[in-house]
């Protein structure tokens, strides 16, 4: 089952808030609020949201001063790539340009339109799991590289051995009982040695494997996060069918 999606609503007008409690929830988000920018901080770390929401003019910390904390404090490191969509009764580009530099997904200006805002809420965390598949790809990519670096060491270091023995038994005199044994000494020495490599090397494939099985599990494609934003589209287009049939 697809885990459902939490967005943090920051306002300090109730309204609002309620507003896009009601309307996310019934599409199917989880949605927390809070009322200020302080307040907004603490429910971060609580509830370590997937978006936040968050309304620029506000008491006690702005928008911006939210959104400097969260991607610039070391103390909010964990939740700095969180997106942001800031919403704004300012219209102003220089105001635009410096959300944007301190690092938010998308701005909003006041009044706005749920349809449209659903929408960039649908792009920004459909962006934000396609970057989540990527640096899940990578790592599966760093595990296979890994285990070709222990594939390759294993083969350098097996390979002079070997031949060193083999040279030994062309050369042996089959007839000298003391250089047979310590032929057969020096077989017995590299082949425990050969064997507890393998064992090791067969521990480190099974741990690997494992890695890359829980990160493959993790995984989603293309098809399953465009069905997944598309389904909140549609729940919200039949609600607002639903609506409009009643006020006929």
């Amino acid at each position: 089952m697809t885990q459902k999606s939490t967005i943090l609503i920051v306002d300090d007008e109730q309204i609002n808030l309620d507003f896009f409690d009601v309307m996310l929830s019934r599409l199917g988000f989880n949605v927390a609020t809070a009322v200020d920018g302080e307040d907004a901080l603490e429910k971060v770390v609580e509830v370590n949201p997937d978006l936040i929401i968050l309304d620029n003019v506000m008491p006690r910390l702005s928008g911006w001063e939210v959104t400097k904390t969260l991607k610039r404090d070391e103390n909010f490191a964990e939740h700095a790539d969180t997106p942001i969509i800031m919403f704004s009764a300012m219209d102003d580009v220089k105001d635009k340009i410096e959300g944007f530099e301190l690092g938010i997904e998308d701005y909003i200006t006041k009044p706005y339109n749920f349809s449209e805002v659903l929408a960039r809420i649908k792009a920004v965390l459909r962006n934000r799991d396609l970057s989540t598949q990527v640096i899940q790809r990578e790592r599966r990519i760093a595990l296979i590289e890994s285990l070709n670096k222990s594939l390759v060491y294993f083969t350098e270091h097996l390979r002079a051995p070997v031949l060193d023995l083999l040279e030994k038994a062309d050369a042996l005199d089959a007839n000298n009982a003391e250089r047979v044994g310590e032929l057969v000494d020096a077989v017995r020495g590299e082949a425990k040695t050969i064997l507890a490599t393998l064992d090791g090397l067969k521990d480190e494939i099974a741990e690997l494997q494992s890695k890359g099985d829980e990160m493959k599990a993790r995984e989603v494609t293309l098809e399953m996060l465009d069905e997944k934003y598309q389904k909140h589209f549609r729940d919200y287009k039949e609600r607002q069918k639903d609506l409009d049939e009643v006020k006929k």
